[in-house]
């Protein structure tokens, strides 16, 4: 394998940058990306045609050993089970663009007619993990029975001020008990052996509220921890569901504490509201309704607290459609994740902390969101409570903090989508007292 390469400055940055890649054909090499595929940036330049091959560019082995490697770790976030095919007649090429510098441009053209599998075995292309789409679907029929198929609203951004476009909205706050928690819910009961003690599990509330519902569709005893900070209207779901609710501590770590201790005591099973196989499975189902809704889409906006919700999803898309996480800046567990390479402490405050505001995010999702999820976008809680009131005051929309989340991303501008470019959102939950009709 041989590669050429032109840069027009030094090669620290090419070491240091991160080049994104686009294809310059069709096919056999990277169908996946194409030069205006969202999840390219939009400053990337398209200087080659299809078949173009410069032959001034010249040979620099230590550049193409840095393209090489960040090749790699590009390519396991954009490509599910794919093998580069490379052009049997060493023509086609293809370029990336430096983030850190935009005059930095690469000119990498392949010259071989071997399959690359990976260059690189300390950079897996895809995460290890028991997350996979068939699973997923699995789980769908499992638990299709018992929850809702959630319907999506299309909108234009025009609607709430923004350029004009189209944007579509899963609305899953209509979900039994108030939000997608109930897909992970069911499928914990459904598929693990819940033994006679019943299930134990903490939460911020709507997790809880999950749990207490399944539990009580199914028959099955329920105690919820929740800690001092959930939201009445969530404390209040989860006592009508009949569970046993216990208040511990001001977080959910500390609800989380005390949940175990209580599931070793009495021996009940603890359903994790993120970290938990069962539970990523299914909240993943929500991926398969959106691509068979909304096939098209390029773009989805997904909140993220202890990252259960966005790493089922990524793990169903698995790069084929952008997913972009969004956290309020006062819990930002991922976008710290992603900072120091893997789940840390995070700060727990903001008014989305009921809901999103783990310490962490899971162990079980990093990695997928680490392969197939975007780097999180930061909102303000001035930016939540104004996607609130727009969801309100333009489509009669209730979401609770978190539910909104998501939305606050594309309304702030902090997500701002290309011309063309269809985005979705995930309204996810809706438990708020923030509507009364006493």
């Amino acid at each position: 394998m041989q590669w050429l390469c032109h840069s027009e400055v030094g090669n620290e940055c090419c070491e240091g940058g991160h080049p994104l890649l686009v294809t310059l054909v069709e096919d056999p090499l990277l169908d996946a990306l194409w030069p205006h595929q969202p999840g390219v940036d939009e400053n990337t330049h398209v200087l080659a045609e299809r078949r173009l091959a410069d032959p001034e560019f010249f040979s620099n082995e230590n550049r193409a050993d840095a393209i090489l490697r960040q090749i790699a770790i590009d390519l396991r976030r954009k490509m599910y089970m794919r093998l580069l095919q490379p052009s049997e007649d060493g023509e086609a090429a293809f370029i990336g663009q430096c983030l850190d510098k935009i005059d930095l441009l690469h000119f990498v053209t392949l010259l071989s007619n071997k399959v690359i599998v990976n260059p690189y075995p300390e950079l897996p292309m895809f995460p290890d993990v028991p997350i996979s789409p068939e699973r997923i679907s699995e789980t769908e029929r499992l638990i299709r029975p018992h929850i809702r198929r959630t319907p999506v609203l299309r909108a234009n951004m025009a609607d709430f001020d923004l350029r004009p476009g189209r944007v579509d909205f899963k609305l899953e706050y209509l979900q039994h008990s108030g939000s997608f928690k109930a897909r992970g819910a069911f499928a914990n009961l459904l598929s693990r052996p819940v033994p006679e003690a019943g299930v134990v599990a903490a939460s911020g509330g709507n997790h809880g509220a999950a749990v207490a519902y399944a539990a009580m569709r199914l028959g099955i005893p329920a105690t919820i921890f929740v800690p001092s900070v959930t939201s009445p209207a969530k404390v209040e779901r989860i006592r009508s569901y009949g569970a046993d609710l216990m208040i511990a501590g001001e977080r959910y770590a500390d609800a989380l504490a005390a949940s175990l201790q209580f599931g070793e005591e009495r021996g009940a099973m603890a359903v994790h509201a993120y970290d938990q196989v069962e539970t990523l499975l299914g909240q993943g189902t929500i991926g398969c309704e959106i691509e068979a809704d909304i096939p098209d889409i390029d773009t989805l906006l997904v909140a993220v607290g202890g990252g259960g919700l966005i790493g089922g999803i990524a793990a169903w898309f698995r790069g084929r459609v952008r997913v972009v996480a969004v956290e309020p800046e006062g819990s930002p567990t991922l976008w710290r994740a992603f900072e120091a390479g893997h789940p840390v402490d995070a700060p727990t405050e903001g008014i989305a902390a009921d809901s999103l505001a783990p310490k962490r995010v899971g162990e079980i999702m990093y990695p997928i969101a680490q392969a197939f999820a975007e780097r999180p976008v930061l909102v303000s809680d001035d930016e939540i409570r104004y996607a609130q009131k727009m969801l309100w005051d333009r489509l009669r929309v209730v979401a609770e903090p978190g539910g909104a989340t998501a939305f606050a991303a594309l309304l702030s501008g902090k997500y701002a989508p290309r011309p063309e470019e269809h985005v979705a959102v995930l309204l996810c939950g809706a438990n708020t007292t923030a509507v009364h009709f006493d």
